[in-house]
């Protein structure tokens, strides 16, 4: 291996008292959710909120005075530009961050608020990556890689020392794999320190960049993603053959779960997760068969999400479970109608959101209207009552999100 035991080690001391020993917690909601006993290490407590900090870290304290001097430059979707730019300010050292223009801004913002100079270019990583390699030539700069550098790889391995020493009884570790530094590093220090466990890495099944490599596959990459952290199309030169010997499955994401699991963490266990943090309980979300009754450990390993997409999340997953629900009623045109229907929706328990009227749809009689209702139930049951109680009422009501008649 590139990267050893003793190099995680050697990292953990270099970065002892400069990062957080983030809570590592029995998570029962998730554990009943998944049917797994589930701990979950909370790296989103890290000052920037992702555990990029201690690759960052141990990567600059290596650096002798006179690269300390000239500066550094990294490539990043976000967290590990405010990784390298919180601690080479702490360090002084000055920071140039190249990140793709697609980066939500809220991680552009908090990347230039430590200091550090932002340069935005190209939509994927690999395109800032190719800047920053160009620039690091031409400024005699030292290029700080996200994940293909062993003092990286070496520096995110310290996490799992530190489940392992708190929760020595688990069986598997569930990662979340982009290029691979952080399931590497922590491959590498688990199995050191206990060899039967299993890793299982958790990957955006719109970037199955590791899938492809490990598989020999060439599924498509590329794609908006909620993981946009662990949206990587070439894996890591450096990671690839530990993931290789160490890891023993990956398990493809789609958005669908990625938002169910940035749902669960915020609504179950009260923390803020991203997609790429939220990635390793998606992957227990999406095949649940495989995870049921281990003793599993998840690294939330970054919370620094947009609060507009985490707001969309939260009523999305409300429309996945039918608590949210939207109905097209046709009605006849005439005063005190809406009224009606507006009681008739609190008799049967529904809190009603938004209505919006149509005079115009051509299947509509020209003395009625449709009105559309979106409407607050308790579950997927209640909907189905209110949506029997409305045809019996004659309304002839359409679920708009099924698009079918309800008769």
């Amino acid at each position: 291996m590139t990267v050893t035991l003793a190099d995680i080690e050697a990292a953990r001391r270099a970065i002892a008292g400069h990062v957080v020993r983030t809570p590592m917690l029995p998570a029962p909601k998730l554990s009943a959710l998944t049917g797994a006993s589930v701990r979950v290490k909370y790296e989103n407590m890290q000052v920037t909120n992702s555990f990029k900090e201690r690759g960052a870290l141990n990567k600059l304290a290596a650096l002798g005075a006179a690269e300390r001097a000239r500066g550094v430059i990294a490539m990043s979707a976000g967290n590990h530009a405010q990784a390298v730019a919180y601690h080479a300010a702490r360090l002084g050292i000055p920071a140039t961050i190249v990140m793709p223009v697609t980066t939500p801004f809220v991680k552009i913002e908090a990347t230039q608020a430590y200091g550090a100079e932002v340069v935005l270019e190209g939509e994927s990583l690999t395109e800032a990556q190719a800047r920053a390699e160009a620039s690091a030539r031409e400024r005699g700069l030292t290029f700080v890689h996200p994940y293909d550098d062993p003092l990286v790889v070496a520096g995110q391995g310290t996490i799992a020392l530190e489940m392992l020493e708190e929760a020595p009884e688990l069986d598997m570790l569930v990662i979340p794999i982009g290029g691979g530094g952080l399931i590497a590093g922590n491959a590498v220090a688990a199995r050191a320190k206990k060899p039967t466990i299993e890793i299982i890495g958790a990957e955006a099944a719109l970037y199955p960049s590791f899938w492809n490599a490990l598989n020999g596959e060439h599924r498509p990459v590329g794609g908006p993603t909620l993981a946009e952290g662990i949206a990587v199309k070439n894996v890591g030169v450096l990671t690839l053959p530990i993931v290789r010997a160490l890891v023993s499955e990956i398990v493809l994401v789609d958005e669908a779960h990625l938002e169910r699991a940035v749902n669960a963490y915020l609504t179950l266990q009260k923390t803020m997760a991203e997609g790429a943090g939220a990635a390793g309980l998606a992957a227990m979300l999406a095949k649940p068969e495989r995870f049921r009754g281990r003793k599993v450990g998840l690294i939330l390993c970054g919370g620094n999400i947009d609060p507009r997409i985490l707001a969309s999340i939260m009523v999305r997953e409300l429309e996945r479970e039918n608590r949210i629900v939207s109905f097209r009623l046709t009605i006849p045109d005439r005063p005190g109608v809406l009224g009606v229907i507006a009681t008739r929706f609190g008799q049967l328990g529904a809190n009603i959101l938004e209505v919006e009227h149509s005079r115009l749809f051509l299947d509509v009689p020209a003395k009625g209207v449709t009105i559309d209702v979106t409407v607050e139930t308790r579950d997927a049951a209640h909907a189905d009552e209110i949506a029997r109680a409305l045809a019996a009422d004659g309304y002839r009501p359409q679920r708009i999100d099924a698009g079918a008649a309800m008769e």
